[in-house]
């Protein structure tokens, strides 16, 4: 294993992107991340020893937000594919935490659920020339985001009104292929099968996407874990898995070889490619790209203090499969 800093400005450690990262894309000249506790996505240029010299792009500047700027968006996947950048929200709902210190205030906060409508949408970018720089694109959201498409779903709908951490619907991952578009379900998780949804949306010419038709449902053999990212390999697709629930690991990198017709993907046709380390009570790991060498880059969730840089950049971590 190897390891490679990625260096964010001071407004992005401000808003602690550099310590809830969810989601890396790589492409020559550089990386896209996202944070999951805010509405933006970040370019990284590598500078010969780190990854740095950041932007920020604010998906309210290129597509129509449902909650506008200012909410977080909840971003857990990206995807790169035809000249676009795609980024996912969670579509999943919130519980409070737990505050310590005062008990009667901490269990009125564990009864307490919100949604947050900026975290229910699939936003597909177009780039310019350069590759490096997003410009106007289209949105799913509002009565036809990703949730509301499960409402009579018979094994997706009972999870819709439970927060993602109680193993309700939480998107984590997204990969394209060709016009279709992989989501991968942290949770739910049912009786130990993952879900990986398949859509295909297409623009409607409105800033706006629709669903070209009916999503499929594919159910993954991974041993009770949930995806926790995916990025394309070749022909086939890596899975960044772990728990679903409020726990560390175990975490693994699976690649399913082949996207079969009946949607069920017993755990012989998986193959575990890595297994990551991970922390206790930090270390998650979150997001996964492939980089040209066919290593892979994995970026962390809550990094432990040996990952934060004196520069204000945290580590990454490179494996050889």
């Amino acid at each position: 294993m190897e390891q490679v800093e990625l260096r964010f400005g001071e407004e992005s450690r401000f808003a602690q992107t550099h310590t809830n990262l969810s989601a890396v894309r790589w492409e020559p000249s550089g990386l896209w991340v996202a944070g999951d506790e805010t509405a933006t996505i970040e370019r990284l240029t590598w500078t010969g020893d780190h990854f740095g010299d950041e932007r920020s792009f604010a998906l309210a500047d290129y597509v129509d937000l449902p909650a506008g700027r200012f909410d977080e968006a909840d971003i857990e996947g990206l995807a790169r594919a035809d000249g676009h950048l795609w980024a996912v929200g969670s579509h999943s709902l919130k519980r409070r935490k737990a505050k310590p210190g005062d008990p009667e205030k901490s269990i009125r906060r564990l009864g307490t659920v919100v949604r947050e409508e900026n975290r229910f949408v699939l936003v597909r970018l177009p780039l310019d020339e350069t590759g490096e720089r997003p410009l106007p694109g289209a949105i799913l959201s509002g009565d036809q985001n990703v949730a509301a498409m499960l409402a009579d779903d018979r094994h997706l709908a009972p999870f819709l009104a439970l927060p993602g951490k109680d193993n309700g619907l939480d998107i984590e991952g997204i990969a394209v292929v060709d016009e279709r578009v992989y989501l991968g379900l942290r949770g739910p998780v049912l009786r130990g099968w993952a879900v990986v949804l398949e859509i295909r949306p297409v623009d409607d010419g409105r800033g706006r996407l629709r669903l070209d038709r009916p999503y499929r449902k594919h159910f993954l053999d991974l041993g009770g874990l949930g995806v926790r990212d995916m990025c394309p390999h070749g022909g086939d697709l890596l899975l960044l898995t772990g728990p679903t629930m409020n726990l560390d690991g175990p975490v693994r990198v699976v690649r399913w070889r082949e996207r079969r017709s009946d949607g069920l993907v017993p755990a012989h046709d998986l193959e575990t490619v890595l297994e990551l380390p991970y922390g206790v009570g930090d270390d998650h790991p979150e997001g996964l790209a492939v980089l040209p060498d066919g290593r892979l880059m994995v970026v962390y969730d809550s990094p432990s203090p040996a990952r934060i840089t004196p520069a204000g950049g945290v580590l990454a971590d490179v494996f050889t499969i």
